[in-house]
């Protein structure tokens, strides 16, 4: 009798201490969470409230609401800055070499992690080896390819080149994702009477759709602030990206710089990174969720 009183003593201390341990955690957790968030979130909000000011007031009162707000730093750099053409070259650069390189980069991904053929690990390593090369060597050899395929300056050149980029990734990302999916499954669907396109596409592909939307948001952020590669190999300016046209408004500028113009040009560059990120948010933490189970 004395002994089970002492266990449930010692079953009710334990558990009481859990209790706490767990509660501390969970504020500590919650307390880091909180701070994090302001340190993303304030900046953000602060850049978005500057973009309504007037070209002095950023300077004069940098921390406070606008006394009048200037919607007009948005026609400003949207039209009169030509931020508009930049934003709708970006859109089809990046749509273009995204829809690609994913097609192309699950497909190939697929096709190494699931079946055996010569020279499968050579290719496989090869796009490894893709991943360790600096960028900067790759500048000169790719404007030359880009001139004698006369897509130097051109937005389908910048896309194939944006495609070149992200593909290494992709494979290495989405190659651990197809071979960890059940043999079986492909199997049955091969008795069925699937070919090997209908497999992939109807049947392995969306089992592996959280992976697939989890390296689609890292090539989209990567692509969308690309900067060096456009600059390198897209110097028609009717032709510029976001990140060229926020450059050369910034250089332009010189020291007259209207501060209200320019954080209306950054809030125009993150929103779409934003929407994009939400829409993907659900598939991203399945990925985080399923990687965890594993």
């Amino acid at each position: 009798m004395t002994s089970q009183t002492d266990s449930a003593h010692a079953r009710t201390h334990d558990g009481a201490i859990t209790g706490k341990g767990d509660r501390a955690v969970a504020t500590i957790s919650h307390g880091v969470l909180i701070i994090w968030s302001i340190i993303v979130v304030a900046p953000m909000l602060w850049v978005l409230l500057q973009s309504f000011k007037g070209k002095t007031e950023v300077l004069s009162s940098p921390f406070g609401l606008p006394e009048k707000w200037h919607f007009s730093n948005y026609y400003t750099v949207w039209v009169s800055e030509g931020m508009g053409r930049s934003f709708l070259n970006t859109i089809f650069v990046v749509g273009t070499a995204l829809i690609a390189v994913m097609l192309l980069g699950a497909m190939c991904a697929y096709v190494l992690a699931r079946f055996r053929f010569f020279g499968s690990r050579l290719i496989y390593y090869a796009m490894l080896a893709g991943l360790t090369f600096p960028i900067f060597l790759a500048v000169v050899p790719l404007f030359f390819v880009l001139q004698n395929m006369y897509l130097l300056n051109t937005l389908p050149g910048l896309a194939l080149t944006y495609v070149a980029f992200a593909l290494p990734f992709t494979v290495f990302f989405l190659y651990a994702f197809f071979q960890g999916l059940p043999t079986e499954i492909s199997e049955a669907a091969q008795i069925d009477g699937a070919g090997k396109w209908r497999t992939f596409f109807q049947v392995m592909a969306p089992m592996a759709k959280p992976g697939i939307a989890a390296v689609t948001i890292m090539n989209f952020l990567g692509l969308w602030n690309q900067y060096l590669l456009p600059v390198a190999l897209n110097t028609k300016q009717e032709n510029y990206v976001l990140t060229q046209s926020i450059a050369r408004y910034a250089v332009s500028a010189g020291y007259a710089v209207d501060f209200g113009s320019m954080f209306a040009a950054f809030v125009i560059v993150v929103v779409p990174v934003l929407v994009f990120y939400i829409f993907f948010q659900r598939q991203l933490q399945g990925s985080v969720s399923q990687g965890s189970s594993k």
